[in-house]
């Protein structure tokens, strides 16, 4: 092993007040980090004057435990579609429900409702019949968006065609016009 021509630097050995000034350097970098703390981070930016109050959130009138006007006879009453939103423009949502019979065999008829629930009530109510069950018609779609409701149906032309086979495709919008739902035909609705 060839010895080294520069002669040992003092200062390559470490000695005890090294590492006591190490460790006040450390302790004093720590202690200011944790006053110097960056702001806390946001998804979204900050705009204009914000409001001190918390937002308050009004959730859609539950359908789970309402007394549909629907006969069942000894079956209840089955919710089987459901959606929700601002159909009459006051600022708190409504849910328009697709209910039927459960019937142990066969496809019973829906009937669709519309329920709101006031700011104190402690239920919903129901307020309009969209699609009366005695029509005999089956739901297949429900959608709620810009206050208005639309579903695609399947009917029957008359009451002799048999239960199993509905015969007749047809779509419905209803919108919240003058104090009542008013129904139009989709474009694109046709018949089988």
């Amino acid at each position: 092993m060839q010895q080294s021509a520069v002669p040992e630097l003092a200062h390559t050995h470490t000695r005890p007040i090294h590492w006591v000034a190490t460790a006040t350097a450390v302790a004093g970098v720590i202690a200011l980090s944790s006053v110097l703390q960056p702001n806390p981070a946001t998804a979204a930016q900050a705009a204009g004057p914000q409001s001190h109050s918390a937002p308050t959130t009004v959730t859609a009138p539950d359908p789970a435990h309402i007394d549909f006007p629907i006969e069942c006879g000894p079956v209840k009453a089955l919710v089987v579609k459901k959606a929700s939103g601002d159909l009459d423009g006051d600022g708190r949502p409504e849910t328009v429900a697709v209910v039927h019979c459960d019937a142990p065999m066969g496809t019973p008829p829906d009937g669709v409702y519309v329920l709101t629930q006031a700011a104190d009530a402690k239920t919903p109510r129901v307020v309009a019949t969209l699609v009366n069950p005695k029509d005999r018609i089956t739901v297949n779609t429900l959608t709620v968006s810009d206050a208005t409701v639309t579903a695609d149906m399947v009917g029957y032309s008359s009451d002799s065609v048999p239960s199993c086979c509905p015969d007749v495709t047809t779509g419905a919008k209803w919108q919240w016009k003058n104090g009542t739902f008013v129904r139009s035909t989709p474009a694109g609705a046709h018949s089988v």
